[in-house]
């Protein structure tokens, strides 16, 4: 089985997911489908129908975030060596062709959200910085262009 790093918060995030569905959405749902099917006839019931594809969804989730949390390795980012670039890392990047600034945090797979700027440690961005230091330049090879990033910055929160 292999592990997944995660952060503590990302275990959190997903542990207080898991906790709401288990006691507040799925109790919830068995109660819509108690009303619903005492509406009478299932077979044109649209309440009933929606309640079961619901409870689907919820049961599936739940099973979900059991197998993530269960194969979660929880990294705490203080714990590591703070000189170079490594997981849990918030990095500012300037992109030394348009000299834009950006900063990333590197997280695992399941906490990955670019809008946020939480990136994947196996993103392609992700696996270019591992390892370098403040000064160093991290070359991703993207579709549209090569990209030199310098790391101007390297916080460990």
């Amino acid at each position: 089985m292999n592990r997944v790093p995660m952060t503590p918060e990302g275990y959190q995030k997903l542990k207080d997911e898991l906790d709401r569905l288990i006691k507040a959405e799925r109790p919830k749902n068995i109660q819509d489908i108690a009303e619903a099917r005492a509406h009478g006839d299932l077979s044109e019931n649209a309440e009933y129908h929606a309640a079961k594809e619901r409870q689907s969804f919820i049961e599936g989730r739940i099973q979900e975030l059991q197998a993530k949390l269960a194969m979660a390795d929880v990294i705490d980012p203080a714990k590591i060596n703070q000189s170079k670039i490594a997981f849990g890392a918030k990095v500012k990047v300037v992109d030394i062709e348009t000299d834009t600034e950006y900063e990333f945090t590197l997280v695992g797979p399941d906490e990955a959200d670019v809008k946020s700027g939480k990136i994947s440690i196996s993103s392609p961005v992700g696996r270019a910085l591992i390892g370098k230091e403040v000064g160093d330049v991290a070359v991703v090879k993207a579709p549209a262009r090569t990209i030199e990033y310098e790391i101007t910055e390297i916080n460990f929160v």
